[in-house]
């Protein structure tokens, strides 16, 4: 590397939209050493640098924050294993708690923002009530309960407008196409939660793969009997589709039970082999069943049209998944180890209807 890098070119070497400035920030931080400096004091860099930058921008990119990545990279070598992942439960204890803030403030918003137009006269006064409490602090949270009840006397006096509600909190999605977006908004229904979108993946022209496959009356298989239960039956047959499910044991309604039940059966990840070439799979519970599909379609046994994978978990969920999203099969998944049977039954429902609702439309095409 001869007299080193300067820090511009340290930053072009790495890329990932890494600057100069961000490489001080971690100077001071000391998540970075402080290099060698020339004789007119400009920093000077070698290969170690660039291979620590990189390091630090591959697991903040994978999520991890900064006070994370510096007890990785720095722990000693004689420290234990599970001392470093006592530091690291602190931290994510941490974490939780302010996810549990922010999900309360949150929640304050939308009490706001998901109101209808039929709430907007009363909403108007809670605002400005709001206004009030900011100086008369003494009112204290028996003054601000006061105000959600007369905003909330409302709802007796029409249906929730779900739609109008959403129009308020949804991020900006101009840039999906009209099937994606009521994908991503019926998904958000049926868990209330608006953070779920950015975790929603899809890919491999998920939505024309789908279409296709029913339009062909594709066989539809789920991995347990929760998932075929939330299913619309009437579109499957109205399409001509036959449904499958995985692991067809009535008994089994959490998803600890369907990844035992799949790995005390062998009969099971027999069956799963043998689906038929074209169908759509729609995983909602176990994640060794993701698994066991992503290493079927990786050694060319089974090849599906579409494979929905939402399972639950913690540790196999966001490793299945991360499989799914690298195979070149058409997906829809829920990022980490959010997911579930309602979830995944409510994306293939979706799909069923905009199929049936909208044979001709062809929006998801040129986004």
């Amino acid at each position: 590397m001869g007299q080193g890098l300067t820090i511009k070119e340290l930053t072009d070497a790495v890329g990932s939209d890494i600057t100069p400035r961000m490489v001080r920030h971690y100077h001071q931080l000391g998540l970075m050493p402080q290099p060698e400096r020339s004789p007119g004091n400009y920093r000077l860099y070698r290969d170690q640098d660039v291979q620590r930058l990189q390091r630090i921008v591959a697991l903040k990119q994978q999520g991890f924050q900064l006070s994370h990545i510096h007890k990785l990279l720095d722990a000693e070598p004689e420290t234990e294993p599970a001392t470093l992942m006592a530091q690291l439960q602190q931290q994510y204890r941490t974490i939780v708690g302010q996810m549990t803030q922010l999900r309360q403030t949150a929640a304050a918003l939308e009490g706001l923002l998901g109101r209808d137009r039929h709430c907007q006269t009363t909403q108007a006064e809670v605002l400005a009530q709001l206004k009030l409490l900011e100086v008369e602090t003494q009112t204290g949270l028996g003054g601000l309960e006061k105000l959600w009840c007369g905003l909330d006397a409302q709802v007796h006096a029409h249906p929730e407008a779900f739609q109008e509600s959403l129009q308020r909190l949804m991020p900006d999605l101009s840039n999906r196409s009209e099937i994606e977006v009521d994908l991503l908004s019926k998904l958000v229904l049926a868990c209330g939660d608006v953070s779920l979108v950015p975790f929603v993946k899809l890919g491999n022209r998920a939505i024309a793969a789908s279409r296709a496959a029913f339009s062909s009356s594709c066989q539809v298989v789920v991995d347990v009997p929760t998932v075929s239960g939330a299913i619309d039956q009437t579109r499957l047959a109205h399409l001509g589709c036959q449904m499958q499910t995985l692991i067809d044991n009535p008994h089994i309604t959490s998803a600890a039970e369907a990844e035992q039940a799949f790995w005390q059966n062998p009969a099971w990840k027999d069956r799963l082999q043998q689906l038929p070439t074209g169908c759509v799979i729609a995983i909602g519970y176990a994640p060794s069943v993701l698994l066991a599909v992503c290493e079927a379609i990786h050694q060319g046994i089974l090849q599906p049209a579409l494979v929905i994978g939402m399972p639950i978990g913690f540790s196999h969920a966001p490793a299945a998944k991360r499989q799914l999203m690298a195979s070149s099969i058409p997906f829809i998944t829920v990022e980490g180890t959010l997911g579930g049977g309602l979830l995944a039954a409510t994306a293939l429902n979706a799909l069923l209807e905009s199929l049936i609702e909208k044979p001709d439309c062809h929006c998801y095409l040129s986004k």
